[in-house]
């Protein structure tokens, strides 16, 4: 039996897969993240999931494609904790752009995630390539859930943000400043707490401020990381995956437009695709 993971920071897809045949199993986790979580906490992770742990004996091989698994010990620790917990399994473990590349492609591309956090690679049809480090929530990942989550805090709290946005704003979630202080610098998952802001841009999307801020940061997104691949850009094509980069599509596109670019794909759930690309390559028997 094969174990696919797809995981950002906020949630991590898991399907299990035991023939060509069969319909995928899906279970769905709070999102493993090395760079955040200790091994002891991304092992609670799975082993407190009993309709994934059910099946630890009988997994034999794993994909993990995950937010945070950029760095030699970031993949190892990932490693330790899935050895841990499915013994009898081999993993490969890869960060989560690998998951974008074989969700969008099989060709040569410039492929971007934009979901939790965000990030943009160049795939040469073999490997990806990065122009730009990946620096995280705190500096960079523009255009993400989590970069949009701090557009809306700032300017709810700037007073910037329309009055009638405002009301609907503190209505629907806690905005008692202390707790949102511990939330954002006590918490083990800051990313994964800003990010579930972002949902408010979309359910007012017909504002004209909340378009506003959605062109500015797809705008701020291109300008730091798409344009650094524009040579690359004039004979491979750009696709995009990710729940933002799904919902945002429109606004994405405008942008890009500005430029004389397109996007030839977004796909929402990259794992739906990975689970195709494993089946077609016959990776299972």
């Amino acid at each position: 039996m094969i174990l696919i993971s797809e995981s950002g920071s906020t949630k991590c897809d898991w399907v299990l897969l035991d023939s060509l045949n069969t319909v995928p199993k899906r279970i769905r986790t709070k999102g493993l993240n090395p760079a955040i979580l200790k091994k002891k906490e991304l092992k609670k992770i799975i082993t407190s999931n009993k309709e994934l742990f059910e099946y630890k004996d009988l997994i034999t091989s794993i994909y993990f494609f995950g937010a945070g698994c950029n760095t030699p010990n970031s993949k190892n620790n990932i490693q330790l904790v899935l050895s841990s917990c499915f013994k009898k399994a081999t993993s490969v473990v890869e960060e989560d752009i690998m998951a974008a590349v074989y969700a969008t492609t099989l060709k040569p591309a410039v492929v971007c995630i934009l979901g939790t956090g965000s990030n943009c690679c160049y795939f040469n049809g073999t490997t990806i390539h990065t122009k730009v480090p990946s620096l995280g929530f705190l500096v960079m990942d523009e255009g993400s859930g989590n970069y949009f989550g701090k557009e809306l805090l700032k300017a709810y709290y700037y007073k910037q943000m329309p009055k009638k946005l405002r009301i609907v704003f503190e209505k629907q979630f806690n905005l008692n400043e202390k707790k949102v202080i511990k939330k954002l610098y006590q918490s083990k998952t800051p990313n994964k707490y800003l990010a579930g802001f972002a949902n408010f841009l979309f359910e007012n999307i017909q504002h004209s401020y909340m378009k506003k801020i959605l062109h500015e940061g797809m705008d701020r997104f291109i300008e730091n990381h798409i344009a650094q691949y524009l040579k690359e850009l004039e004979t491979v094509p750009l696709h995009f995956a990710g729940s933002i980069a799904f919902y945002a599509k429109d606004y994405i596109t405008t942008q890009l437009k500005k430029r004389g670019l397109n996007g030839a794909s977004f796909v929402q759930r990259p794992i739906d695709n990975l689970i195709e690309r494993i089946r077609k390559e016959h990776l299972i028997s």
